[in-house]
């Protein structure tokens, strides 16, 4: 016979390729206050229905609560031929309190056993994600206060486009991190969703109590159905999708901050705790980094099409492909964890460049599009003027110089309009206060966004 706690069928014990090809104790072993917390809040439902006995459920509460010290000090050994966490533990509770502990598994199965160990554990993590998100935005706000006076080349298609304030550069990633917090919220929201007491699939006919193991472990509902509740994997597709794309707005702000970093930008130094060196090359500083968190937004999203590409033609309702989904759910966790951990440092730690910074918005062509504007002002037609514009441009580049360096007659024969204010138009620091509208870049509308910024912090820590 089967030396299995499910081999009563069995005549024969399960090869041992077979024990290691299908055990899940090896990663689903973090699970494990999860699963004693679970099995307490239904233990006590048990007896609270006359299921078990009180003195049962006292025993078996008692004895969860030694297995987790254990397990916390690191004094549990874990065994693949045992398979999973759930079983590890049911079998270190019988051999420590006896046959009381063989009733704990009573109107459950192993299906919504580790649905509910899966709820519990994404409702923590993703709370720690959403404080780690917070973390890095108060990095970014604190950049954008300290340097709110820098003027930056903006770009569009890595060209540059106009001048814009650095710190409005910095709180564009505080508005992508903020929607990611939401995002994680969402996925909060459909993991606190109890599935136990769904059994293997449709229920069980012992009068339990969902709503009592529900209170107990805060759960804010309950499925409905049974055999949704352990097929349903949908709360960790959404997490990986909003997991990919936090890493997606994470490796934009990675490649930015390479760039940067390069000799042909100079923007910004990294600390030298943050970097690396060459082996050969004695003169590298390379930003490993932001390029390491490059490279695992393309691991994160790839847990996201494996975990599609599992659940995507699975008839209901359990079936051991579901094994699959903890894996990629716990890799993208410690990779979202870790790389939004490392990149708060990298950003208080980051020494910003402002003189070459400044150097770069003297040196270029963005202020073209407010020389257009200040016709504009002057009542010539938009299009005009931006043709008047692209005409001064080509005349400097053929020159070599900038739009500063002409004079008011050079410019006089491009346009009349043209009096002697145009030089202070087209100033960087014009250029910037003038972008006023809401939500632009002008140094009032910047403290503006930092003020409110701030406060939203302040209200989700």
């Amino acid at each position: 016979m089967s030396e299995k706690l499910w081999g009563g069928r069995f005549e024969k014990s399960t090869d041992e390729m077979i024990n290691d090809f299908q055990a899940s104790i090896n990663f689903d072993k973090r699970m494990y206050r999860e699963d004693i917390e679970g099995s307490i809040a239904h233990a006590k439902m048990l007896a609270a229905q006359g299921i078990i006995s009180a003195e049962d459920a006292d025993k078996i509460c008692a004895g969860l609560s030694k297995i987790r010290e254990r397990i916390d000090a690191g004094e549990f050994d874990f065994s693949v031929a045992l398979e999973d966490i759930h079983m590890n533990i049911e079998q270190a509770l019988t051999d420590s309190i006896g046959a009381a502990g063989g009733r704990l598994h009573t109107a459950r199965s192993r299906n919504d056993q580790v649905a509910l160990d899966t709820h519990l554990y994404m409702r923590r993590q993703v709370r720690e994600v959403q404080r780690l998100i917070v973390q890095l935005q108060d990095a970014l706000v604190t950049a954008a206060e300290k340097n709110s006076d820098v003027i930056f080349p903006g770009y569009t298609h890595l060209q540059r486009a106009q001048p814009i304030l650095f710190a409005h550069h910095l709180l564009a990633y505080f508005s992508m991190l903020q929607r990611d917090f939401d995002r994680f919220s969402g996925v909060y929201e459909r993991a606190d969703i109890m599935p136990l007491g769904a059994g293997a699939l449709a229920g069980t006919t012992l009068p339990i109590d969902r709503r009592f193991v529900a209170k107990e472990l805060e759960f804010a509902a309950l499925y409905s159905n049974s055999l949704d509740a352990v097929s349903d994997r949908d709360y960790l597709l959404e997490f990986l999708s909003a997991a990919s794309i936090l890493m997606v707005h994470l490796s934009r702000l990675s490649e930015e901050i390479i760039l940067w970093c390069s000799r042909e930008f100079s923007f910004v130094e990294l600390d030298d705790a943050h970097c690396t060196g060459s082996s050969m090359m004695p003169q590298k500083k390379n930003p490993d980094v932001p390029e390491l968190v490059r490279g695992k937004a393309g691991r994160v999203i790839g847990h996201l099409m494996a975990l599609l590409t599992t659940v995507k033609a699975l008839p209901l309702a359990y079936n051991k492909d579901l094994q699959e989904d903890k894996e990629g759910v716990f890799d993208a966790l410690d990779t979202v964890k870790f790389s939004l951990a490392v990149f708060a440092q990298i950003i208080a730690g980051m020494k910003v460049r402002r003189e070459q910074m400044r150097r770069a918005v003297e040196e270029d062509f963005s202020n073209a599009t407010d020389l257009a504007d200040y016709l504009v002002r002057k009542n010539m037609p938009f299009r005009q003027a931006h043709a008047v514009a692209g005409k001064l441009v080509h005349h400097c580049i053929e020159r070599g110089v900038w739009l500063k360096d002409l004079t008011l007659d050079e410019m006089r024969t491009f346009s009349n309009l043209f009096d002697a204010d145009i030089h202070d138009a087209i100033r960087p620091e014009t250029c910037v206060a003038a972008r006023n509208s809401l939500g632009g870049t002008s140094p009032a509308q910047v403290a503006a966004q930092i003020q409110s910024a701030r406060a939203w912090l302040d209200s989700h820590r």
